[in-house]
Parts: C-alpha cells; sequence; structure tokens
C-alpha cells in the first residue's frame, strides 16, 4: 500500500477514507437503477424503453450542470490541498449558487418544449412509448435543480476530502426512492407516475438533508445563505474556467450518446429494451472504476495545489492499476449471475443472446480500455487541463462512437451490437490521446490557485 498509494501530499489512509464512501456510495447508487429498472420493467417493454429514452436526456441535460459543480470540486481541492480555508468556504458558496441558477433555467426551458423536443429526437418510436417518455421528462424536470444543489454540495464536500457525509446523503436519497418504487411501481401499480414521484420526493428530501448538514454542522464549507445570494465573479472565473470546457464537453458527448439513442429507437422497441438492460449490467461493472474517477479528483487537485507533480503522476497511476483490478473482479463475479439478471429485468427471451453478447464486449474491453478512457481525464481536469480533455472527447465522440456506431449499426445492419463495437472503439482511441497527453508536462502547467 505504501509503495503506491503514499507519497508526500497524501498517505493511502486518507486515499482508501475518500475511496470507500465514494466506492459504496456507487454501490447503492447504481444497485439501486438496476433495481429501480428491474421494477419499472414489470410496467411492460413500453414503460422501461421510454425510461431509456428519457434518461439518454436527462444524462445529456443534469450532466451540464454537474460539470460546473466539478468545476467547483477541482478549485475547493486545490484550495484546501495550500491550506486557504477562507477560499474553499467562498469557493463551494459560489459553485452551489451558480449551479442552482442554471439548473433553475435549464429546467424552464425543457418543460416549456418538452413535446417538440421528445418529437424531434424519438419520434418514431411507438406512441405507448412517447406518451410515457413525456410524463418521465416533466417529473425528470421537477428535479434538476434538486439534483443541482445535491451535486454542488457533494462535490465541494469531495473537493475537501469529505466524502462519509456524501455517502450518507446519498444512501437518504436511494434507500427513499427505492422504498418508494416498490411502493408506488409494485404495489400500486402506478408505472411511470410512480417513478415521477418516488423520484422527486427523494431528491426534495436529499437536499434539505443536505442543506442543513452545511449550514448547520459542517465547518469546512461554512455555507451561509446569505453569502450565497451574492455572486463572486473573480471566484467564479475560476470555477467556469474548469466547469464551463466540460459543460461543453458533456452537451456534446452525452448529445452524441443522445443521438445513438436514436439510432438504437430506429431498430424498435425490443433493442431499446436491449440497451437499457445491456446498459444497467455494465453499470455494475463499472462501480469501482466510477468511484475510483470521482475520487481522483479529490487526490490530484489537492497534490496540484501543493504543486506535487510527482504525487500526482504517482497517484494517477495507481489509481488506474486499482480500476482495472475492479473490472476483472467484478467481471468474473458477475457473469455466472447473467440468468439470474435476466429474470430480475423481465427480459423477453428472444432478446437475451443480444443482451448477453453486449456484455462480453464490454466485459473482455474495459479493463484495458474504460480506465485510461475516464479516469484518466479526471485527473488531466483536476490539474486545470480541462480544454485539452474536451477537445478531445468531443472529437472522439462524434467521428467515431456518433459516425461509426450509424455506419455499423444502420448502414451496415449489424444493429445494436454494432452501436456497441463502436462504443469500444472510441474508448480505445480516447484512451490512447490521454495516455500520451499524462505523459507530458503541459498538463499540469496551469496554475489556478
Amino acid at each position: 500500500m505504501n509503495k503506491y498509494f503514499t507519497g508526500e501530499s497524501i498517505d493511502y489512509k486518507q486515499i482508501i477514507a475518500i475511496i470507500l464512501p465514494i466506492l459504496v456510495d456507487q454501490a447503492f447508487l447504481i444497485l439501486m437503477s438496476l433495481l429501480n429498472t428491474a421494477m419499472i420493467s414489470s410496467s411492460g417493454v413500453a414503460a422501461v424503453s421510454a425510461v431509456s429514452m428519457v434518461d439518454s436526456l436527462n444524462i445529456f441535460l443534469v450532466n451540464v450542470f454537474i460539470a460546473v459543480a466539478t468545476g467547483g470540486t477541482v478549485i475547493v481541492a486545490q484550495y484546501k490541498g495550500i491550506g486557504n480555508q477562507q477560499m474553499v468556504s467562498k469557493t463551494a458558496t459560489q459553485a452551489i449558487s451558480a449551479v442552482t441558477i442554471f439548473s433553475i433555467l435549464l429546467s424552464v426551458l425543457v418543460i416549456c418544449f418538452h413535446v417538440p423536443l421528445l418529437d424531434l429526437l424519438f419520434g418514431k418510436a411507438e406512441a405507448d412509448v412517447l406518451q410515457n417518455a413525456k410524463i418521465y421528462l416533466i417529473g425528470s424536470c421537477l428535479s434538476y435543480p434538486l439534483i443541482a444543489i445535491f451535486q454542488a454540495v457533494s462535490g465541494s464536500l469531495r473537493g475537501v476530502g469529505e466524502t462519509k457525509p456524501v455517502l450518507n446523503l446519498s444512501l437518504l436519497i436511494n434507500v427513499t426512492n427505492t422504498i418508494l418504487n416498490i411502493l408506488l411501481i409494485t404495489i400500486f401499480d402506478l408505472g411511470v407516475i410512480g417513478l415521477v414521484i418516488s423520484t422527486v420526493t427523494a431528491r426534495l428530501l436529499g437536499v434539505i438533508a443536505s442543506l442543513i448538514y452545511i449550514i448547520k454542522y459542517n465547518d469546512t464549507i461554512r455555507f451561509r445563505v446569505k453569502n450565497a445570494l451574492k455572486l463572486d465573479f473573480s471566484i467564479l472565473k475560476k470555477v467556469m474556467f474548469i466547469g464551463l470546457p466540460f459543460a461543453a464537453e458533456q452537451i456534446f458527448f452525452n448529445g452524441g450518446k443522445l443521438l445513438t439513442q436514436t439510432f438504437i429507437v430506429q431498430l424498435g422497441t425490443l433493442a431499446l429494451t436491449a440497451n437499457a438492460i445491456g446498459n444497467s449490467i455494465i453499470m455494475l461493472m463499472q462501480i469501482g472504476p466510477n468511484a475510483i474517477s470521482i475520487a481522483i479528483i479529490t487526490v490530484v487537485g489537492q497534490c496540484i495545489g501543493r504543486r506535487n507533480i510527482a504525487d500526482a503522476r504517482k497517484f494517477t497511476k495507481s489509481l488506474i492499476g486499482l480500476a482495472m483490478v475492479f473490472f476483472v473482479v467484478t467481471t468474473l463475479i458477475l457473469l455466472p449471475f447473467f440468468p439470474l439478471l435476466m429474470k430480475m429485468f423481465s427480459a423477453p427471451a428472444e432478446i437475451i443472446p443480444t443482451i448477453f453478447t453486449l456484455v462480453i464486449i464490454c466485459a473482455i474491453s474495459q479493463p484495458f480500455f474504460w480506465s485510461p478512457s475516464f479516469i484518466l481525464p479526471s485527473a488531466l481536469r483536476a490539474a486545470g487541463d480541462s480544454n485539452f480533455t474536451s477537445v478531445t472527447s468531443l472529437l472522439t465522440m462524434w467521428l467515431l462512437r456518433v459516425i461509426l456506431g450509424y455506419v455499423l449499426g444502420i448502414t451496415l445492419g449489424f444493429g445494436i451490437v454494432g452501436v456497441w463495437i463502436a462504443m469500444n472503439v472510441e474508448w480505445v482511441v480516447r484512451g490512447a490521446i490521454f495516455v500520451w497527453r499524462f505523459k507530458g508536462v503541459k498538463w499540469y502547467a496551469h496554475k489556478l490557485v
């Protein structure tokens, strides 16, 4: 442990203390999502297809203000690294304010144009799928500001290394959400409406709890409502230096994923269902690596704040290696349970072979290519190298995942399997570019604090 996870900036005990709560948080988050998908599957393929479609749009929209919150996390982590407590508090407060305003505007905009938006993106879907999608999208929009506030609070706490309260708050949301889903979807059979009610209620509870925590019980962030009402543009400029390129990346990156989803709509409801179930299983394999992708922002950010480049390099390599180990272990655990997962999702028999093919493709590819593709850019971004990571992500997404996905999936007729092969090819190229960047010196040349 000392060899790979201890340096001058942080030791292995501190790194474990940062990663472990995030790991548990991600595990609960994804397991609850898996359970929720399984429950909504009981309402039929129209319901699960509608939720899958709108969730692809939700990811596109929500990640925009999560990106701005990540800008706050990076700056908070760097101020924490140099020991400037006053600026830690100011930066966290301003990040929460900015993300809240942005999410409210986005929510209102999407609600006003939800019908033409869904018709434009998914107009070829079946009528009952579109009707369910409209209900779910409006409900999702109501929760956007709630997600924004929670993510901004969580990002600030992670920036100072306080991941345990984030875990507790996340558990509160996810457990509440699942209990309400069992009640409203499984028992009262409310379908998509039940999913909306449970989601909004759980996120509202999470926001109330998170604000109470940082106002009354946390001495690091020292959040005060009156300070949040005054925008400090000198601080916001630093947050946006990281956040805006990342937000632009998320818009175009997830826009590419959204466009890919429109290809899948053309393949029919069963293809949509196979894609949704396949994604849920792959998310299980990504629990550990996703946690590391989040934690590395705090670890590298604090190292860069101290200007300890050697530690930043060392921990980045070690954490990517740990992610690869996570992939191998989780894959070996999950594959024997594939038949049981199919029963849990109520998967139609005719698409089970397709789902298995999708899972095997990613099971082989992920240990080698996912980590450099997604964890390494988080480390680069924590050092302030946001522009390069964003441009790279945009180019590889649109040139490979979107265009190649269309060629393989639609033009050449490989269907959903072709779309997923293109996604894996994109991981390979994107990861190779980030490895090349990491070997150089430009990624840590930015001085933000």
